[in-house]
């Protein structure tokens, strides 16, 4: 008969499971699931932006409401590649709207972006997914946040980076409450043919 390995198993399981340590790990976990895992060894500066101007593009599909999307793109001043693109998208006949945020590769992504106007209040704002070349952060976006974009000089930006050190950076908001809430620079027609 071979009870012995079973009786080993079982015995170490419950050596491990049961020891402090696992405990306290598990607990920690278990009260962490909105809390970033790990805090900021420091801050540094981003390398320099340029943005361009806020637009207002939106889309239309028969049998479905206009999608718009405000944004503005930022590229390195050194290289001429993208570093930032921030989207507020909003439905037609829908009172929420969603604010996206694309972003380098290479950040510490189990921390959320933290997003203010000015000196105003943090919003939290999650990555969804990356791909090869970016990584997108997206959520509802407060109606407060809205609002203060509309009437602020800055949007502040923090993202932690992969040596866990806070990196912010500031897109300008003086021409976005004008494209927001004026007429699409574009409307791109999509039609289907059955």
């Amino acid at each position: 008969m071979h009870v012995r390995p079973v009786f080993t198993l079982a015995a170490l399981a419950m050596a491990v499971f049961s020891s402090p340590g696992f405990v306290r790990s598990a607990i920690a976990q278990q009260g962490a699931t909105d809390k970033p895992e790990m805090a900021s060894r420091g801050q540094r500066k981003a390398r320099e932006i340029k943005y361009g101007d806020w637009q207002k593009v939106c889309f239309k599909t028969p049998g479905s409401n206009m999608v718009c999307r405000t944004r503005i793109s930022g590229t390195w001043a050194d290289t001429g590649q993208s570093a930032v693109r921030a989207d507020l998208i909003e439905r037609e006949g829908e009172a929420k709207a969603r604010l996206q945020l694309f972003l380098p590769v290479g950040l510490y992504l189990q921390t959320p972006i933290k997003v203010a106007v000015d000196q105003g209040k943090d919003f939290s704002i999650p990555y969804v997914w990356c791909m090869t070349n970016t990584c997108i952060a997206g959520s509802i976006a407060d109606p407060q946040l809205i609002s203060d974009m509309e009437k602020g000089d800055k949007l502040r930006l923090e993202v932690v980076d992969s040596s866990v050190q806070s990196v912010s950076t500031t897109l300008p908001l003086g021409q976005f409450a004008s494209v927001h809430k004026g007429a699409p620079a574009q409307v791109f027609q999509q039609d289907i043919d059955e």
